[in-house]
């Protein structure tokens, strides 16, 4: 399932947005995807090197941006964050783009960013429960991709701060 997201997020699936062209669906989706992984770091009051590395990293990973995308995208993502009052804005894109692996992909790549600190806020707990929900991602698919983030990344299931 994460080579079919993996394949899906990379070039293949979609063009790569460059610098010049920040207009168009795909630079939408990646933006959407971009601001609520911002939002999930900075929920607990700090956007740590960390949680900006981790997400950094996702970007060029699982989008196929090169660094400065993944930079000049999270910059973008930062003010589209900070202007807005809701996360339907952004969720709303990534449901009508995404199929539901696609999502739950995107879920565990949130995962990601909230365990990159090694703290599980509670605020970020509740966010992600929350984007699961917009994003049509079942409970168990949502506990699924909780758990093999938490494998991977080799800690222990933490409880919310």
């Amino acid at each position: 399932m994460l080579d079919r997201i993996r394949s899906l997020f990379g070039s293949g699936a979609s063009p790569r947005p460059q610098e010049s062209d920040r207009s168009g669906a795909a630079w939408d989706r990646n933006l959407a995807a971009a601001a609520l992984l911002v939002e999930a770091a900075l929920l607990d009051g700090t956007f740590a090197d960390k949680e900006r590395a981790a997400i950094e990293g996702a970007l060029t990973r699982h989008f196929g941006l090169t660094a400065a995308e993944a930079r000049a995208l999270i910059q973008e993502a930062e003010k589209a964050q900070a202007e807005a009052n809701h996360l339907v804005r952004f969720t709303r894109v990534l449901k009508e783009a995404y199929g539901p692996d696609e999502r739950t992909g995107i879920l565990e790549i949130l995962w990601e960013v909230a365990y990159a600190d090694g703290v599980l806020h509670h605020y970020e707990s509740t966010l992600l429960r929350r984007i699961s929900g917009l994003l049509y991602v079942s409970d168990r698919d949502a506990g699924a991709a909780r758990k093999r983030v938490l494998a991977r990344l080799g800690l222990e299931d933490l409880t919310p701060a």
